[in-house]
């Protein structure tokens, strides 16, 4: 399968590549788009490669999504290319993972409307205020998505998506 992640500098260390060799630990593509190619930069000073822009994404050739978190979040919801590819692969009911501040780019892409999913805490206004249904939880599946709270939580996010995916 053809994992999609979507972040920018500042994403959360962990909340990126920890899944990104996790997939690929499984036999996945994996790519990263962000604003632009090339290197992005964690909050902690980890960076990955941004093989594509976020103009150059077609949905349709991806099977999957992965929206970590971090600061990155709030800058990608501002991409509108970046939003309308995330409402299209989850609308079109491919998986969908969020964590901690991910969530932010699903609001934004206005999918949140009845249902149940989990994100740092800081953000849960924003879920509820979105329609969604928010729970403090390690995990929540719901459907096509599987969303966690924070680093502390990449375990059960990734058992879960993993899942998904199969």
């Amino acid at each position: 399968m053809k994992v999609l992640f979507l972040s920018a500098d500042e994403f959360e260390d962990l909340e990126l590549i920890y899944p990104l060799h996790r997939l690929r630990e499984e036999g996945h593509e994996v790519y990263v788009a962000s604003f632009k190619r090339g290197k992005i930069t964690g909050k902690h000073g980890y960076s990955v490669e941004a093989q594509l822009a976020f103009e150059e994404v077609d949905p349709d050739e991806f099977d999957a999504l992965i929206l970590p978190g971090g600061k990155a979040p709030e800058r990608v919801r501002l991409n509108e290319k970046a939003v309308a590819v995330t409402k299209k692969m989850f609308e079109d009911g491919k998986p969908v993972a969020s964590i901690c501040h991910g969530p932010q780019i699903l609001i934004s892409a206005g999918v949140l409307k009845g249902r149940k999913g989990t994100s740092v805490i800081t953000i849960r206004d924003d879920v509820k205020n979105a329609g969604g249904e928010w729970v403090d939880a390690e995990v929540v599946v719901d459907g096509n998505w599987v969303s966690s709270r924070h680093p502390g939580d990449l375990y059960a996010w990734m058992r879960e998506f993993v899942k998904l995916l199969k």
